[in-house]
């Protein structure tokens, strides 16, 4: 099955970005220009399978007292990467049209460096023991990543959680869909993942370069103040990663979005009104780099850390799965629609997305519980007490039919008592 071993899919999933990008490297060389093509749909196979399988991993392997910050290593990395891209895409380095294979056979690196170190790191010791019920090799696995020899603790945790769902079997996508147990906890993660990639983040990185141009700045200088988007997204991103076992979900992830609505309706304003005012030119690179690090401090990390949090061990494949289907779904549409929203709303563009992160951030306010440093049972009960009032309200009208008909019960025995007490006297 899909995702059955987690260390296995990562280490196998990296066959198809090292064929992506053997395909694009050599296309000018073949001539070809197919194999590009061809090279970023493996590529994206690649990220489908690894957006979802290694989110899935350090949630599975991380304690509940950590499992926030471990679970921002993903966001981290990614901002690693894209920072990277920046780097290697400079004039200096492979920035040429002569260089540009050399660019994309860099991929390779990452590909090799994961296939070279993931064997030696133990398989998830959840999946060890509630899947494959081999309770040394799970203990075994603790103690690899935790660094200490007693880990009775994390392995009764583990087994708590076994004993809620004795006996199920691995959820397909249908049958946790249609699991009304879990509906508010599914919507949640369809909420946080569509708003993932509706919030504009890929709006604002079409943007930089035409609003650093209207700053004043040459072209030959923008590619490296662009070093400051991808290193702001790092440093967002880290942060995340500090306090979120402090502050907790709900704040960073409410919080970025609600900033996000506040700096894309400054940019609208500053872009709108630039003829105007030369420094409101340089308050959009400001805002350029605020909503960058909103989107970095919350919502860009914080959806993965909740799909793995929401759900059981049988349950989290298909959690996973659906998730990575709204957030590319949601992608490709952000891809295929953005142009012709640019085109029609020019700098009112960015309202769109403003209303997005404002109808995510409302949803967010009145629906997600905070998860930080809670178990499952203690996070399906916080989502259960939203079905409180509707119960009580039935409980409530059944109490008042009982006693309606109790009363009339009475009434007619009353009758009959007084029926029966004329007969006797007559």
């Amino acid at each position: 099955m899909l995702f059955s071993l987690r260390k296995r899919t990562l280490l196998l999933n990296n066959v198809f970005a090292i064929v992506a990008a053997l395909l694009m490297a050599f296309s000018q060389l073949a001539g070809v220009l197919e194999m590009i093509i061809l090279g970023r749909f493996i590529m994206g196979i690649d990220a489908g399978v690894s957006l979802s399988a290694l989110p899935m991993y350090l949630s599975e392997i991380s304690p509940k007292q950590i499992r926030g910050s471990l679970g921002q290593i993903t966001a981290i990395l990614i901002c690693v990467g894209v920072f990277s891209g920046q780097v290697l895409g400079l004039p200096e380095i492979f920035g040429k049209e002569s260089m540009w294979p050399y660019l994309f056979g860099m991929i390779i690196v990452p590909s090799l460096i994961q296939m070279a170190v993931l064997p030696f790191l133990p398989e998830s010791p959840r999946f060890l023991l509630l899947e494959r019920h081999d309770t040394k090799a799970a203990e075994k696995a603790f103690q690899t990543f935790l660094g200490k020899s007693d880990v009775s603790y994390e392995v009764e945790d583990v087994l708590e959680e076994s004993r809620v769902q004795r006996n199920m079997q691995i959820a397909s996508i249908f049958q946790l869909l249609c699991d009304s147990s879990k509906r508010w906890q599914i919507l949640t993660v369809i909420v946080t993942m569509a708003c993932y990639q509706l919030c504009g983040l890929n709006a604002i990185w079409f943007y930089t370069n035409e609003i650093f141009k209207g700053a004043g700045l040459s072209s030959e200088i923008i590619p490296y103040v662009t070093l400051s988007t991808g290193g702001i997204e790092i440093l967002a991103a880290i942060f995340s990663g500090l306090v979120i076992e402090r502050l907790g979900r709900r704040p960073l992830l409410i919080g970025g979005f609600g900033l996000m609505v506040l700096f894309f309706v400054v940019l609208t304003v500053c872009m709108t009104l630039q003829d105007q005012a030369v420094w409101l030119r340089y308050l959009s690179i400001v805002c350029i780099l605020a909503i960058i690090a909103s989107f970095c401090i919350g919502p860009g990390g914080i959806p993965f850390v909740l799909t793995g949090e929401f759900f059981a061990q049988s349950q989290r494949p298909a959690a996973f799965m659906i998730a990575g289907i709204i957030n590319w779904l949601c992608n490709f549409a952000v891809g295929l629609l953005f142009p012709y929203i640019q085109k029609g709303l020019q700098t009112y563009c960015f309202l769109v997305f403003a209303v997005a992160c404002l109808a995510g951030a409302t949803f967010l306010f009145f629906v997600l519980p905070e998860t930080k440093n809670k178990t499952l049972a203690e996070i399906n009960q916080a989502f259960a007490r939203k079905k409180v009032p509707l119960e009580i309200r039935e409980m409530d009208q059944f109490e008042a039919k009982s006693k309606s008909m109790q009363e009339q019960e009475h009434n007619l025995s009353s009758t009959l008592e007084n029926g029966e007490s004329k007969n006797r006297i007559v």
